[in-house]
């Protein structure tokens, strides 16, 4: 019986160790080689390595520190950290998503068991640190459409750690000025982001609308998954409307399926010519019983499996950007949600990857 499980072994059998090897080498020259009583050869004096999982400095899922940003475009994939979360309208602490994510990136290698890929294989990954925080929310936005315009002029595909959703203005924004053509953006949230303003600030459930005045980001290229319950404002629901941006419940999800989802996502978001589609992904998408850590939780919301395979079909056609947003560790159980914001993160690169948008 050939089943999944199957397939993935025989996949496992076909991965290239080279970059592994060099890795181990390296590892060991700038570690110093373990003592004499210690056996086994992957264990160095001092951690350079992927173990153990609660040793070593925390960069997102290990990748180098590239202090010298200037040097960005010597590599693939740029993590960056967004920690800020005076947008947030609620309870704050999302500031500490991107170390969160960082730290319990260490439980993940960069192996994907299914879809029989080691990243480090396919592309160069670099954590490229913080951007700094003012806390400001327009000079905010400055500092981020400047950092992510960096990234993507020289070639690098930005994956942006939250930080509240107020950042979006600011990334999208930085993604338009880059890009010659048309954006499109697809968001999974429970919250349409679509008010004109919240306490006379540009505030976490803002920025897809300002994101939809921007010459190159059309609304009808904007597209919401996952919306729905008490939570949204109908001065919101009245722009999308009016906007013509695509509205998908999780009502549509039960109705349709997550591949007809992901189908008619991609056709709206990609549709008359845009050039770049970029996903922003608020982690209160997933139910609340589970993505506890979040500045807005809300019940109803999808299941873990359901997010990463509507992640993974999204990549299919190829992205621009990816950010993963509102992950609050104050309020986070056992860091799952914290988890789940890095497994989505791996997830789509994955994906990248195995449908040849990302690396060789």
């Amino acid at each position: 019986m050939n089943t999944n499980g199957q397939k993935a072994l025989e996949l496992a059998a076909q991965i290239s160790t080279t970059e592994k090897e060099k890795r181990k080498v390296k590892e060991i020259e700038m570690g110093l080689p373990a003592s004499e009583s210690v056996t086994d050869e992957n264990i160095t004096t001092f951690v350079r390595g992927e173990h153990p999982s609660y040793a070593g400095l925390a960069t997102f899922l290990r990748s180098t520190y590239l202090e010298d940003v200037s040097k960005v475009g010597e590599v693939d994939v740029a993590f960056v950290g967004a920690p800020f979360d005076a947008g947030t309208t609620f309870r704050p602490g999302t500031r500490f998503g991107p170390e969160a994510m960082r730290n319990i990136s260490k439980l993940y290698q960069t192996y994907h068991f299914e879809a029989g890929i080691d990243l480090k294989e396919h592309i160069k990954m670099a954590d490229i640190g913080d951007i700094y925080s003012v806390h400001n929310l327009e000079k905010q936005f400055d500092q981020l459409s400047k950092a992510v315009s960096h990234i993507v002029n020289n070639g690098t595909f930005p994956v942006v750690l939250g930080g509240d959703h107020s950042i979006a203005y600011g990334t999208i924004k930085g993604l338009a000025e880059a890009t010659e053509g048309k954006v499109g953006v697809i968001q999974l949230d429970r919250h349409l982001d679509m008010q004109e303003k919240e306490m006379d600030e540009r505030m976490h459930d803002t920025p897809l609308f300002h994101a939809s005045n921007l010459p190159n980001v059309d609304p009808k290229n904007i597209v919401h998954i996952g919306i729905g319950g008490w939570q949204n404002d109908v001065k919101g629901a009245l722009a999308a409307k009016e906007r013509g941006n695509t509205v998908l419940t999780m009502d549509d999800v039960d109705e349709l399926g997550i591949d007809r989802i992901a189908e008619i996502a991609l056709e709206k978001a990609w549709a008359d010519g845009v050039e770049a589609v970029y996903l922003t992904i608020d982690v209160d998408c997933i139910d609340s019983g589970i993505s506890m850590g979040t500045g807005w939780p809300e019940p109803g919301g999808f299941l873990p499996r359901e997010v990463l395979r509507l992640v993974k079909k999204l990549a299919e056609k190829g992205l621009a950007g990816l950010e993963v947003v509102e992950v609050s560790p104050p309020y986070d159980h056992n860091n799952q949600t914290a988890l789940m914001g890095t497994r989505i993160v791996c997830d789509v690169l994955s994906s990248l990857v195995k449908n040849k948008h990302l690396g060789a």
